[in-house]
């Protein structure tokens, strides 16, 4: 059986990689943008990232151009953006699609293994009353989109996109898989 693990990825750098090499650790996996009204939270994802990386938590961003066209840039230019602007040292990935026909195949395992989004209906709202929320329920709905993926690779979690990296509901899902051995 193939697991979130077996999927061919690229990092930000253009290296092959997979989320293999983080076997073993709690992955919170974040569709990142630069130009998008959410993109301050990168500052509370490192912050999160350099408090619970001794623990065992890896933050992996990866930039996403599905939502009204937020991030524009090359990879090259992505990552020096939020190396200069937030500081980033958490992982960077190449960008990829995390909705629609193209869809990568991380996100679509990702989507199928939590379908659902904690704390998704305000959000959801505010986008459905500018015409922006997807049709498909299921969808990654916006920039910031959070998926918890446990040591064992199984996913555990989903977080709307403003449900911020200083969030109780975020903060005590994280700290539950930190703590199982």
């Amino acid at each position: 059986m193939s697991t979130v693990y077996d999927i061919p990825l690229k990092r930000i750098d253009g290296s092959a990689d997979s989320l293999a090499s983080f076997r073993g650790q709690v992955l919170l996996v974040v569709n990142v943008a630069s130009k998008c009204g959410l993109t301050a939270q990168y500052e509370g994802l490192e912050k999160l990232y350099r408090s619970r990386k001794a623990q065992g938590l890896a933050v992996l961003g990866f930039p996403a151009n599905n939502f009204k066209g937020q991030e524009p840039g090359s990879d090259a230019e992505i990552q020096q953006f939020c190396t200069l602007s937030y500081d980033v040292h958490f992982p960077l990935f190449s960008k990829i699609s995390v909705s629609g026909p193209d869809r990568h195949p991380l996100y679509t395992a990702l989507v199928q293994a939590q379908p659902a989004a904690t704390g998704e209906g305000p959000f959801r709202e505010r986008l459905a009353g500018a015409g922006l929320a997807p049709v498909d329920r299921t969808a990654v709905l916006w920039n910031f989109e959070k998926f918890l993926v446990g040591r064992n690779g199984e996913v555990v979690g989903r977080f709307s996109p403003d449900v911020t990296a200083d969030d109780p509901r975020l903060l005590q899902a994280i700290d539950a898989e930190l703590a199982k051995a």
